[in-house]
């Protein structure tokens, strides 16, 4: 098949899947932090008594997540995106969640 024949197919829906879920860790990471520094946030995150903040903690996160997959993938659903950098992006964010979660380093931030 020629070249001029082929189609180009557009990868934006698969950059925002892959950008958005970055996205939601790291607001999950976030959102940890800030329930368990501020008693008020802590209070409006939770949901669940039982839980506490952590069930609104990750239910904002999933809604985060949710929205910013579905405004990135309305929005590039037929452009070609340069997936290097949302690929970086996106690693980047995952690894901002992961420390952000971890409790020593939570413990450095909060100064507990």
């Amino acid at each position: 098949m020629s070249q001029d024949l082929m189609e180009e197919i557009p990868n934006g829906s698969a950059a925002a899947a892959i950008l958005s879920a970055g996205v939601g860790s790291c607001a999950l990471g976030v959102l940890a932090v800030v329930a368990d520094g501020s008693k008020i946030v802590g209070h409006w995150l939770t949901f669940y008594f039982p839980t506490g903040p952590l069930s609104g903690v990750t239910s904002m996160a999933i809604l985060i997540w949710l929205a910013t997959w579905a405004i990135l993938s309305i929005r590039w659903r037929a452009r070609n995106v340069n997936l290097i950098k949302t690929n970086t992006l996106a690693t980047l964010l995952l690894a901002a969640s992961l420390l952000l979660t971890f409790p020593p380093f939570e413990d450095i931030l909060l100064r507990k």
